[in-house]
């Protein structure tokens, strides 16, 4: 298997679920790819393996299809130009290269202007070929996030709209005298030519994009929504193209027009496609805002100087300077200077948190006071921000497994209508011999059943719930894991740094030898090359007390069980019963003490030195402020909380009281977590595991849904599923609330769109539903589907 690559392509000529499934279908046939095409967020995530694949492949596929791959521009600042011909080499040079459709140099302001397609050709690409041309190019300072390619979308659906609104307001008019309503009705506009001339640019300007959709569609032996719109109101225009020419060569002929319909029904679907385009933008607003968060420029120092460069410039290692009320520009940690920064956005706190030097920084985080230098640490997709920004495009342009079935009824359901449309044709035609009355049937049978809504009902959910988890400090890595939760009915919760708050303190220290100073200082010096957080906790307490300790030799960690090292020649352990009876070292004396600290919830380590005992240290890790509130929550939710730790098990126990945990797994070693989650789930359970250090790593892989706890390491939060940033234990309860109300709008969304087709279909055919009507109740149902989905924004969690 040769490297995987993952690639987002932005689609555009999508119309329903039919096309995103078809697109789907046909990039997962192609060796070594495996493909998710989203039609809410017109995107395609597409993993592929580079040895087997070139990203032009792929492109090429979905263009061949019929479809468009999104452009990108970017906006160059270009130095060394001289003169014209400058702008004129860097122009043809760019112009040549594959994947750039323009490219326009300005020399006066001495800055570019490419158009060119993502997967083609990076950016990187490009300004390494402005500089091998001999010049310099940066991305534009001051770069803001901007939706200007959907804007100018919008914006041109709303022209072509009130054109089609002009054209058809006559000929809706028209319906007056079908209905037999007394208004006045100017004889030019029953004239079936007239009726032509307005119908005309309706049915074939602004109803293009749905010929060029059908097209594709068949031409790729398939159908789509764009089919059933074009058969139905081609029938209806041709018609009455076919009946004003017998009423030209027919003198006193009534011809039976049906423009209207055909008018009336592009105008109204694009009514829909704008309304459903104006909420869908709705539905990203949470992504937008984590964009907007971003800092846009940095102070920098150069030689001595302070420089302000935009964001995207900063590199790791820089030097930069952060004022009062400024955002920090990146990662890092600070050099010189005293501050308190606000990191509501990350952690969820609102009491600014006290800084200085050698304390790391997150960037997009606020410097409320003082002003400090730092250095640049992580910079551009690596920082903090950048990373949730990731997780929560890759969730958003995930699919959930519960849409699979909507793509499956999708991919039959267009042939399936088009042929109830014949048969209600043929039979009216034949039954009841009624032309007129046929093709009007059979039209609203094509129009109803348009299966947009169909496939806008799982994604459009996926994307406001993801959305709203990302701004409550839950990030879901994709739609299958939103749906997973709300099937969980157990929690296993690792104890430090989940369930506590993993910075323990030392609590108690006795000493049985009668120098203490001394075993204390041999107890320091043995855990100093230590990095576990009970050594670094022992540590820091030795430094209170001016114990800096001596240089340890032959230091070795026994997971789960402590260490051993030899400190000035004499060989000292550390750690639990367990470990002391395996160094066959005498504590029977001694059990009740340990027994005692233990049942007041603290953990204590047995210290030896040249294999005797010689004493007893104690350190208590406190329980975070909301953890027993979320273990409440989580129980009334049906959800059974259940504790493992590696502590013994008094100390377990006492922890598991003090929160209101029933079930405890104590004294499991780090490798025997993930075995503990295999034990929940033989036992039927649906099993979901937190936890926040590298040893938690393989139980969060083993759960139905690993979680991991967003101030824990980097290791943890990749292999989770989901990361409550900033560590609050009560965003685990809101998770498991927003993933039922998520599923239950979908199975809302679903039944709507599934009910105005399945019972607007046999209403049609019965020739009780006017085309129009059926056209205004298809878009109508889209709006729903997108309406309801944005509900989700308003959900307290």
């Amino acid at each position: 298997m040769g490297r995987q690559k993952e690639l987002t392509l932005g689609i555009t000529g999508m119309t329903c679920a039919a096309c995103s499934a078809r697109i789907e279908k046909r990039l997962n046939q192609m060796d070594g790819v495996e493909a998710q095409v989203n039609l809410a967020t017109e995107k395609a995530t597409v993993k592929y393996d580079e040895d087997r694949i070139d990203p032009g492949q792929l492109i090429d596929k979905v263009e061949d299809l019929g479809y468009g791959v999104e452009r990108e521009r970017a906006e160059l600042d270009i130095q060394g130009m001289t003169c014209a011909a400058c702008a004129t080499r860097i122009e043809k040079g760019l112009s040549r290269m594959e994947g750039i459709q323009s490219a326009a140099i300005n020399l006066a302001a001495e800055s570019g202007s490419v158009e060119y397609t993502p997967g083609r050709v990076s950016i990187d690409v490009i300004t390494d070929k402005i500089k091998d041309l001999g010049y310099q190019a940066t991305l534009k300072k001051g770069r803001e996030v901007k939706e200007s390619r959907k804007e100018e979308e919008l914006r041109r659906k709303k022209r072509l709209l009130a054109l089609s609104i002009v054209l058809s307001l006559p000929l809706l008019y028209t319906m007056a005298a079908h209905w037999q309503l007394n208004l006045p009705m100017p004889e030019i506009l029953m004239n079936p030519w007239f009726q032509f001339l307005l119908a005309t640019p309706v049915q074939f300007y602004i109803g293009a994009p749905f010929y060029r959709g059908a097209y594709r569609a068949l031409k790729n032996g398939s159908a789509n929504m764009d089919v059933l719109v074009v058969l139905g109101t081609s029938a209806a225009y041709f018609y009455s193209v076919a009946e004003g020419i017998r009423w030209l060569m027919t003198p006193g002929y009534q011809a039976q027009l049906y423009f209207e319909t055909s008018a009336i029904l592009i105008t109204l679907i694009h009514v829909g496609k704008l309304i459903e385009g104006m909420a869908k933008g709705r539905t990203t607003a949470a992504l937008t805002q984590l964009l907007n968060l971003q800092a846009k420029e940095a102070t920098v120092v150069r030689n001595g100087e302070e420089v302000s460069i935009p964001v995207e410039e900063v590199r790791a290692g820089d030097t930069l300077v952060v004022k009062p009320g400024e955002k920090i520009p990146v990662d890092g940690f600070i050099l010189t200077g005293n501050t308190a920064v606000d990191e509501s956005m990350i952690t969820g706190e609102s009491i600014p948190v006290e800084k200085s030097a050698g304390d790391p920084v997150i960037g997009a985080t606020i410097n409320t006071n003082g002003t400090f230098t730092m250095e640049a640490k992580k910079v551009g997709k690596d920082t903090t921000l950048a990373g949730i920004i990731k997780i929560v495009e890759e969730a958003q342009g995930s699919k959930a497994p519960i849409q699979r079935m909507a793509d499956v009824i999708s991919g039959i359901f267009v042939p399936i209508v088009v042929g109830i449309a014949v048969l209600t044709f043929l039979l009216w035609y034949l039954l009841a011999g009624d032309l007129t009355a046929a093709l009007a049937a059979s039209i609203a049978v094509l129009v109803i059943a348009c299966p947009c809504a169909l496939g806008l009902a799982t994604p459009t959910s996926i994307m406001v719930g993801t959305g709203k988890g990302a701004e409550n400090g839950i990030l879901f890595k994709g739609g299958e894991y939103l749906e997973q939760t709300q099937r969980i009915d157990t929690v296993l919760l690792d104890k430090t740094g989940t369930i506590t708050k993993g910075k323990p303190e030392v609590t108690d220290f006795v000493s049985f030898q009668e120098d203490e100073r001394m075993v204390f200082t041999y107890l320091v010096s043995a855990e100093k090359p230590s990095e576990h957080p009970l050594a670094q906790a022992v540590v820091a307490y030795g430094k209170e007390q001016g114990v800096e300790g001596w240089e340890a030799e032959n230091f070795a960690a026994i997971p789960g069980h402590g260490i051993q090292a030899v400190v000035g020649g004499r060989h000292v352990t550390v750690g639990t019963r367990r470990l002391m009876d395996r160094e066959g070292i005498d504590c029977r004396d001694h059990r009740e003490k340990m027994d005692r600290l233990e049942e007041e919830g603290k953990t204590a380590m047995m210290i030896a030195i040249d294999g005797e005992l010689a004493g007893i240290v104690a350190v208590a890790d406190t329980v975070k402020e909301h953890a027993k509130e979320a273990i409440r929550t989580l129980k009334n939710l049906g959800v059974e909380p259940v504790m493992v730790t590696g502590d013994n098990r008094r100390t377990a126990a006492a922890v598991a009281r003090e929160v209101g945990i029933d079930r405890v797994f104590a004294e499991v070693l780090p490798e025997e977590k993930a075995d503990k989650v295999k034990e929940l789930q033989v036992q039927g359970k649906r099993v979901a595991m937190v936890g926040d250090g590298i040893n938690d790593a393989p139980a969060l892989a083993q759960g139905d849904i690993g979680i991991a706890v967003g101030t824990g390491t980097d290791v943890a939060i990749e292999a989770a599923d989901i990361t409550l940033v900033g560590g609050d234990l009560t965003h685990l309860a809101q998770a498991v609330v927003l993933s039922r109300k998520t599923m239950r709008n979908i199975r809302q969304n679903l039944f709507w769109a599934l009910f105005y087709n399945t019972a607007g279909i046999p209403i049609a055919a019965l020739g009780l539903l006017a085309p129009w009507i059926a056209g205004a109740a298809m878009a109508f149902s889209s709006v729903s589907v997108v309406t309801n989905a944005l509900r989700l924004k308003r959900i307290r969690l």
